[in-house]
């Protein structure tokens, strides 16, 4: 029932989570300055690319396989398993973290809703799989795929950072503990959005048509 191959697949995502959302959290409880942050992200997500890209495809990212997921790029099994994994990393990245600094981080979502975190975390989302998907529709691979990607999400936490922590990942929302449903919520939003809008009305004439095939 798993072959060698699926579980390949889910502990590249599952380690890709974790090591995402450390990466974030070692950033953000450094430097209150989001550039970094984004950098940081940025750097990490890209080097997962190049290290599991070829396993899993490196979403780590719940709203990253949903979107995938809607442009028909991922069977809906293999997209349940991948969420499963990836918000199992983020939640062994918390744990991880605060047994290493010895202390219980406080949750750093002030409130459950705020309609700015929304929007700020849609946008940059958008911002983020858009990218995503033109390098998945244009056939990138390698160091052209892993820089896309990773600049991809590095303009999306900037942009993001305006109104929120510009997480854009419910697996690091939950790794960083800045867990609520406004940073849940949004990633999905702004990824269905993202992903449908360039294959909508980017994607090569092909690649669109088999879509809607």
């Amino acid at each position: 029932m798993f072959g060698k191959k699926k579980v390949a697949m889910a502990a590249a995502e599952f380690l890709g989570a974790y090591a995402l959302a450390s990466a974030v959290f070692a950033m953000a409880s450094r430097t209150p300055f989001p550039f970094f942050g984004a950098a940081a992200a940025g750097v990490t997500l890209a080097v997962m690319v190049l290290v599991i890209g070829s396993v899993s495809g490196s979403h780590i990212n719940p709203a990253v396989t949903f979107g995938l997921w809607t442009v028909r790029k991922v069977p809906g099994r293999q997209a349940v398993v991948f969420v499963a994994a990836q918000m199992l990393g983020g939640f062994v990245a918390l744990r991880t973290n605060q047994y290493l600094a010895n202390q219980v981080f406080a949750n750093s979502a002030a409130v459950n809703w705020d309609w700015r975190v929304v929007a700020a975390e849609t946008i940059g989302t958008f911002v983020f799989t858009f990218g995503i998907a033109a390098a998945v529709y244009k056939g990138y691979e390698g160091t052209q795929l892993a820089a896309t990607i990773g600049a991809s999400l590095f303009v999306g936490v900037l942009l993001a950072s305006f109104g929120a922590a510009g997480v854009l990942n419910p697996a690091v929302a939950l790794g960083v503990n800045s867990w609520s449903a406004s940073y849940v919520v949004a990633p999905f939003a702004g990824a269905l959005v993202g992903m449908q809008t360039y294959a909508l009305l980017f994607a090569p004439e092909k690649a669109a048509a088999k879509k809607r095939g």
